[in-house]
C-alpha cells in the first residue's frame, strides 16, 4: 500500500476531530491540541488544511448541514458520527475548496467512511455526496 499523502492525513485528523467534537462539543482547540500530542501521523498532515477542515466546519456547521440535509434519507440527528463527520468534510471541500475536483473531493471521503465506518456507509457517503456536488458544482459535475 502506498504510503498516505498529507492532504489524506489532514482529511482523516479532521474527521476524528469532528467525531470527538461531535460527540463532546469539546473546543475545537483543545481537539486539535490532543491531536497533535496523541496521533503518531499529526507531523506528517497538512496541518493548514487540517486546521482549515476542522476549525471552519464546526464554525460553518449550520451553512454545512443544510446543503447536506436535502439528501439524507434520515434526519442528520441519526447520522453515525463517522458519516456526519465524513459528510461535513466533503461538503467543505466540496463547497470552500474549488480548486479541489468533485471527484477527489468524493474519493477521499469514501476513503475515509471505508478507514473509519461501517461496512457499506461509504456507499452512502458516495451518493449524498454526489449529490451535494451536483448542487455546489453544476457546471463541473455536468460539463457542458
Amino acid at each position: 500500500m502506498p504510503p498516505k499523502s498529507a492532504r489524506r492525513r489532514s482529511r482523516e485528523l479532521a474527521m476524528q476531530g469532528l467525531y470527538q467534537w461531535l460527540l463532546s462539543r469539546e473546543d475545537a482547540g483543545a481537539i486539535e491540541a490532543h491531536l497533535s500530542s496523541t496521533s503518531p501521523s499529526f507531523e506528517k498532515a497538512d496541518l493548514e488544511h487540517f486546521k482549515e477542515l476542522l476549525h471552519g466546519s464546526i464554525r460553518e456547521i449550520d451553512v454545512l448541514h443544510a446543503a447536506i440535509e436535502p439528501h439524507l434519507d434520515r434526519r442528520i440527528a441519526e447520522l453515525s458520527p463517522v458519516e456526519h463527520a465524513t459528510l461535513l468534510i466533503g461538503t467543505f471541500e466540496l463547497t470552500r475548496h474549488l480548486e479541489i475536483p468533485y471527484r477527489v473531493v468524493i474519493n477521499e471521503a469514501v476513503e475515509l467512511a471505508k478507514s473509519f465506518g461501517g461496512t457499506d456507509g461509504y456507499k452512502y457517503i458516495n451518493g449524498v455526496l454526489d449529490k451535494v456536488a451536483m448542487q455546489a458544482r453544476p457546471t463541473e459535475v455536468r460539463p457542458r
